[in-house]
């Protein structure tokens, strides 16, 4: 992780942090520092993820702030310059007073490293980063999370555990360029199958968490 990812996982963090102490409570320091270091470890190990699989497909996986630029489906319908969307979700949590959360702040670029030229992956040379190897490197950011929600509730931090799997919630909407935009256009059966679960697990949270 460079500098430059570092200062952007910190806002991040701090933004997302923010937005749900002030969803928990207006007055309540406490939740404010379960909050940030939950998210924390929510958005650590979302980005852990997406690197390590991306050293399966050898490509570098460059974590940001999410931005908007596509305004529809065909490629030349783009902004020429991208609008960073850090704000909107300190916006929408103090508009809606709490009673909506926006936790989708993450996007990705990818970088082939020098060594794909010399591999191959089915029947694409390794230099080409296709749709899916990109889904596949959002999917398992998701999973993580999941992964994380589950290990929080069986440990006691409900709380934690549905921060974790809110946070995979939004990160699969297919929306902009965000990580559930690259699944969808990678495939629509995977992200069918993953919104399918994360919706089971919706429910389940409301259950039982």
């Amino acid at each position: 992780m460079d500098s430059q990812e570092f200062v952007q996982l910190t806002g991040i963090v701090v933004i997302s942090s923010v937005v749900l102490a002030f969803a928990t409570t207006l007055s309540n320091k406490g939740a404010t520092l379960a909050a940030l270091l939950s998210f924390l470890i929510i958005i650590v190990v979302n980005i852990l993820a997406k690197k390590i699989s991306g050293g399966f497909f050898d490509v570098d996986v460059k974590t940001k702030f999410w931005t908007f630029s596509q305004f529809g489906f065909r490629s030349d319908m783009r902004l020429k310059q991208p609008i960073p969307m850090i704000w909107l979700p300190l916006l929408v949590s103090l508009f809606s007073w709490g009673a909506f959360w926006w936790l989708a702040v993450l996007e990705f670029d990818v970088a082939p490293k020098p060594e794909r030229a010399s591999r191959r992956h089915g029947i694409y040379r390794f230099t080409q980063v296709t749709e899916w190897h990109i889904a596949w490197i959002a999917l398992w950011g998701i999973i993580a999370n999941v992964v994380l929600a589950i290990a929080g509730y069986l440990a006691g931090f409900g709380m934690f555990a549905r921060f974790s799997l809110y946070f995979a919630i939004w990160s699969i909407v297919p929306f902009s360029s965000l990580d559930g935009s690259k699944i969808f256009f990678g495939s629509r059966g995977l992200w069918a199958a993953a919104a399918s679960v994360l919706g089971i697990l919706f429910v389940w949270s409301h259950l039982v968490i």
